[in-house]
């Protein structure tokens, strides 16, 4: 599983997008809005996962999803923080923090900020969902490299468009079942891409939350949103009606990274471990990201 000098790079980036998630649901095409249904998801809601690189600790991801205090009313927002830790903290440190406003009824995008802090590398990263307009408005700056200026650039979008983030919450807000597909539009501030997300099968999943039956999600990110980059992703929801990513697979040359559930707040029925210690709780995380 080791990287040679040339390849470095190029393993460093594949921990930090496994601690954002950045590579698992991005796309773009033809969203559907979910206007008037209920959502298996609300404000308040923390979602924490254990990272994995094969055999070692890479660090830890919370998402938590709240009203928008500041400007958009009506909107949601998800604040999602990645933390390198151990041996992957050693390779390449991350700091990362995304910021995706979308709005609640239709599950579009709003807007996504992205400080991005891995290694020697520090930006800023704002991309604006224009619906009227039809844009995708990407302005980017560099901190401490003079050499690099900021970058502003517009790419075309549909009426309903997806960030990386809101297209999890996209997904979970859709009717799963084995067999069936699910098209997102989103856009990282490039070219608008579309993305299938086929339901391949279901089984038992187990985590620090417990046994849990899970659908098998496999989105064809890898040759379509990143067409240079070769891999396999696959996503665990819940078969029920909270549909939580219960565990996140990325199949790479360099190892396959895992992101595992292993908190959620306010905890619903049926997702406790009982008697378990912390110490417990972080041991199986870590021991059933790697199976």
């Amino acid at each position: 599983m080791g990287c040679s000098k040339e390849g470095m790079r190029f393993c460093r980036s594949r921990v930090a997008v496994a601690l954002v998630f950045s590579a698992i649901l991005a796309s773009g095409g033809g969203a559907q809005a979910v206007e008037g249904t209920s959502q298996p998801f609300s404000p308040g809601e923390t979602l924490t996962y254990d990272i994995n690189w094969s055999v070692f600790p890479a660090g830890k991801l919370t998402a938590v999803l709240s009203r928008d205090k500041h400007g958009l009313r009506d909107a949601y927002v998800i604040k999602t923080t990645a933390d390198s830790q151990g041996f992957a903290s050693i390779l390449y440190k991350v700091q990362d923090e995304f910021r995706s406003v979308f709005n609640p009824q239709t599950l579009c995008s709003i807007e996504i900020s992205k400080k991005i802090n891995e290694g020697a590398h520090h930006r800023i990263t704002k991309i604006k969902f224009d619906r009227y307009r039809g844009l995708a408005i990407l302005d980017e700056r560099y901190l401490g490299d003079e050499n690099k200026p900021p970058k502003h650039d517009e790419q075309a979008i549909p009426p309903c468009a997806q960030d990386i983030v809101t297209a999890f919450y996209y997904v979970r807000s859709q009717p799963l079942h084995v067999g069936g597909k699910v098209k997102l539009a989103v856009n990282d501030g490039s070219k608008t891409k579309t993305v299938v997300a086929e339901v391949t099968g279901r089984k038992k999943i187990k985590t620090p939350l417990g046994e849990h039956e899970a659908l098998q999600v496999v989105p064809s990110v890898f040759g379509n949103l990143y067409e240079q980059k070769k891999g396999k992703i696959v996503i665990w929801f819940s078969n029920d009606a909270y549909h939580f990513p219960l565990r996140i697979r990325v199949s790479l040359k360099l190892g396959a990274i895992t992101g595992t559930l292993i908190s959620v707040s306010p905890l619903p029925p049926g997702y406790n471990a009982p008697g378990k210690s912390e110490e417990e709780i972080k041991s199986a995380g870590s021991a059933s990201a790697i199976k």
